[in-house]
Formats: C-alpha cells, structure tokens, sequence
C-alpha cells in the first residue's frame, strides 16, 4: 500500500491569504452536504450525465457536476489536493482571473469526458477535472517549485518535500495511462479523460491568465 498527499508549497507563500480556493472549498462542503441530505434524486439532477450532453440537454451540468461527490474519501481527497496547489495558483492570477479558470477549467474537463464517451449514461461528478486546471497552471508556473508531501508506504511515514515538476508530471502520466486503458468503456469510475483534459488546459492557457504584475511569476 502506498500513499502519497501534497499538503503545499513549501518553496513560497501567497502574498494574500486564499479567499476564493477557501470559497470553492465551503461550496464543496455545502453542494455535498446537500446530496446526502436529499439522496440519490439530488445527484441525479445536478450530476453530468454525457449522453444529455450530446443531446444538448441539461447543459448547466457541466458545470454542477464538478462541485458533486460520490462519497466523503471522493471530496477529502479533492478538496486537499486543491488547497496544496490552489493558493499559488490563486495568488498569481488575481482571485477573479482564477475562478474563471477554474470554472472553465472544470468545464473542459467535463467535455473531455464526454467527448470520451458520448452515449454514456453513468453520471460524472467531482471537482478532480477542475482541480487538475489548477494542477497544469501550477506545473507550467511553478516546477521547481517543491510540494511538501505525506508519504506512507506500508509502515514507512514521513513528510517529505517533492519538486512540483515530478509529482504533478508523474500524476499526470497516470492520469494519461489509466485514461488509454479505459477510453471507450461504459462504465463508472475516477474519470480520467477530465483529468487529462483539465490538466491540458491548465498547462495551454496558465500564462494567459496570470497577472502581469505577479511579482516573481
């Protein structure tokens, strides 16, 4: 068993604390609280289903869909990955510049997924795709920059610091691997085609969003 968690950037610090990756966080928390306070028809409205997609329905989805989880390790996961790598990402952007990247971040990666699979039925949920966005600005931003981590292989436990460069590009040939050996199945599961397409707008498009008088950036 392995397990390995960012838990930030140990190489600098936001000049400004992170309002909106905190805000994104609590409306995370919320959307969720609210699918297990009204159940499976709560999911079912607001999660991306690919076929309506195709179709033309239910447009708004792509955009609910990415602040839906499927269960508490789905949303812990998402949320601690986002507050590793968000807060710089945040910083150098500008807090509006960097939740309209996020938001049509999350929204390609949508695409993404549905472009893989268009006739799907099974509902795709999660903030993993928009969270890879902000992964892809951080790697093209940051790569040297390095990423305090928890690791934890079997009985071996530490904190230890990993350039951003090879935990996010290593991350990011799993995502592309896993996403070749499952293109075209029907079925549910991490959704693998939104994290390469998030990752992929992140990494194209990071430089456009960045502030001009982001010092240092």
């Amino acid at each position: 068993m392995a397990t390995l968690i960012p838990l930030g950037d140990a190489s600098r610090q936001p000049r400004r604390f992170a309002v909106v990756t905190l805000l994104i966080i609590l409306a995370n928390a919320y959307v969720f609280l609210q699918e297990l306070a009204k159940g499976d028809a709560f999911v079912a409205r607001w999660a991306l289903i690919p076929a309506n997609i195709e179709h033309g329905r239910n447009l708004v989805t792509l955009v609910t869909g990415t602040f839906l989880h499927a269960g508490w390790l789905h949303i812990i996961g998402n949320m601690v990955f986002l507050w590793a790598f968000g807060p710089r990402i945040e910083d150098a952007m500008g807090r509006m510049r960097y939740l309209v990247f996020y938001l049509i971040g999350g929204v390609v990666a949508m695409l993404a997924q549905v472009a893989g699979s268009p006739s799907s039925q099974v509902p795709c949920l999660g903030a993993s795709g928009a969270i890879a966005a902000v992964m892809g600005a951080f790697i093209v931003m940051f790569p040297r920059d390095r990423i305090r981590s928890f690791v934890w292989i079997f009985i071996f436990i530490r904190v230890t610091y990993i350039p951003a460069v090879w935990l996010i590009g290593v991350w990011f040939l799993i995502q592309l691997w896993n996403a070749g050996a499952v293109a075209g199945v029907q079925t549910g599961g991490v959704a693998y085609l939104a994290h390469v397409g998030g990752f992929l707008f992140g990494v194209v498009t990071a430089r456009l969003w960045r502030r001009k008088t982001a010092y240092g950036y």
